[in-house]
């Protein structure tokens, strides 16, 4: 790949699964990556990777003035921007009675004001370029529910929505949203990088409690290949019209299917009752 027609990655949350996955196969494409990390050490190893195309950056997404600096020296290094990938974020689980409130904060703080920080401080010139492309790394679950993680599709429905508003605000402007909404992959979502508050209450055992102990075994033996994500991802970017919405897995793709049925189903079984809450035409 040429350099005219190489791009560059920003994306955050670099050191392991679908951010690392992501890097390491763009880079193999001729592409350059900034990337984040939260250690120093990191950051520096992968600034040394692919010599002119890589830089590791120290940042915390939660921390505003952090963010607003490695996007600074993002573009100080590559003068442009060309896909911005919002990875940051990891899974809180746990009944939504026994989720602390400060555990709460800090999924919502990480996984959407976190991607919030990004966006304002890259989409000035992303506006200046007219172009760019942004990958939210939601979820399935941003899209569907599931008993005892509902503070983590809280925040991931949240995501969702930022990027559905904010896809309408800049189509005008060249610039691309696709929200990535991927079912169990081998990253570390289901094991070291998630909190979990394991249910104390008799009532949610076969609800929450069976979920969370079918989660954590299955944690190492997902059916998604990060790999392959990142070559999805990588394809999405490649299309004149990509879609807004592309759920990752076969676990992902039926996931979306169900839950959309469900609605129009719902809908048109409901529709009478809502729609009688207008005023009679001409009143």
């Amino acid at each position: 790949m040429s350099d005219s027609t190489a791009k560059t990655w920003f994306i955050t949350g670099a050191s392991s699964g679908f951010g690392e996955a992501l890097a390491d196969y763009v880079l193999e494409k001729g592409d350059r990556v900034a990337a984040t990390f939260r250690k120093p050490g990191q950051a520096d190893e992968f600034t040394k990777k692919a010599e002119g195309r890589t830089l590791g950056l120290v940042c915390d997404v939660t921390d505003e003035a952090t963010v607003k600096t490695a996007i600074a020296d993002a573009i100080a290094k590559f003068n442009q921007l060309d896909v911005i990938v919002n990875n940051a974020g990891y899974g809180s689980m746990g009944s939504i009675e026994e989720v602390p409130a400060e555990e709460v904060q800090r999924q919502f703080d990480v996984n959407v004001f976190g991607a919030l920080h990004v966006l304002r401080a890259v989409l000035p010139q992303l506006r200046k370029q007219r172009s760019g492309h942004v990958l939210n790394i939601t979820s399935i679950g941003g899209l569907k529910t599931f008993p005892g993680v509902g503070i983590y599709n809280a925040s991931k429905f949240a995501l969702e929505a930022i990027g559905e508003s904010l896809s309408q605000q800049v189509a005008p402007l060249g610039i691309k949203v696709t929200n990535i909404e991927p079912s169990g992959f081998r990253t570390k979502w289901a094991g070291e990088s998630a909190t979990i508050a394991n249910t104390k209450i008799a009532d949610y055992e076969a609800t929450v409690g069976e979920n969370l102990r079918g989660i954590q075994g299955y944690s190492g033996k997902q059916p998604g290949d990060p790999v392959r994500a990142a070559k999805a991802m990588y394809d999405v970017v490649q299309l004149e019209n990509p879609p807004l919405h592309l759920p990752l897995g076969k676990a992902a793709v039926k996931g979306a299917r169900e839950k959309f049925a469900g609605i129009a189903k719902e809908l048109e079984q409901y529709a009478e009752v809502g729609d009688a809450a207008d005023f009679p035409a001409g009143e």
